[in-house]
């Protein structure tokens, strides 16, 4: 898809975030084989330009959520720019990249590019754990990087529980049957401190994905 669609680098970047979007579309049709579905549970407000704090547990969401929640900014590690053709369309697309080695000046420069995003009046989605976890793995922490997004562009955070990880398993090619959920939870008003902020975000995220976990697959 990337190779036949390469004229469209030369386009507008609405473009390349459609084709983005068909991708996941496409996977989800070539589900149907396993199969594996969705449900999505919750208000998504994709009406109003949010930050979607999402629970990262396998390559699924950067698919699907990306075509459900209408082409939002992704936030992403600077690495998968790398990536031959793909990384191309995902910068084309307005993707925001984090080289995670560099600290506060990272930081720095996730707020910038993220207040020109917010002038493109998209939402934003970001992996607050900053990469993919196993479920039921409850100790990995939440990155500064969301908190640096909610200050810098004062809209609401929705945090987003899955249960991804069950069906489609990071690193594996087997994958099992079944409705993969996700959750929409209300959003977080602004102006909050940044303990008060991360503390209710990750109870949140944490709290709704061990009640997913206790469903049977």
């Amino acid at each position: 898809m990337g190779v036949l669609g390469l004229p469209i680098l030369l386009m507008p970047a609405r473009y390349a975030s459609k084709l983005g979007s068909l991708w996941g579309r496409c996977v989800h049709l070539c589900l149907f084989i396993i199969p594996i579905g969705f449900s999505l549970k919750g208000d998504s407000a994709k009406s109003k330009q949010v930050i979607y704090a999402v629970k990262h547990q396998s390559a699924w969401e950067t698919l699907i959520l990306y075509w459900q929640l209408d082409s939002p900014i992704v936030v992403l590690k600077k690495e998968l720019l790398s990536i031959p053709i793909v990384g191309q369309f995902m910068k084309r697309a307005g993707c925001i990249a984090v080289d995670r080695s560099a600290g506060m000046r990272a930081l720095k420069k996730l707020q910038e590019e993220a207040l020109l995003a917010k002038q493109t009046g998209r939402s934003i989605l970001i992996f607050p754990q900053g990469t993919r976890v196993e479920p039921r793995d409850n100790t990995t922490p939440y990155q500064i990087g969301v908190f640096s997004l909610y200050q810098a562009l004062s809209i609401p955070v929705i945090p987003v529980a899955l249960n991804s990880g069950r069906y489609w398993p990071n690193k594996r090619f087997l994958k099992n049957p079944g409705i993969i959920d996700v959750i929409f939870m209300s959003p977080i008003k602004t102006g909050l401190p940044r303990k008060e902020f991360m503390a209710k975000l990750k109870s949140n995220i944490e709290d709704k994905c061990a009640e997913l976990e206790k469903k049977r697959i």
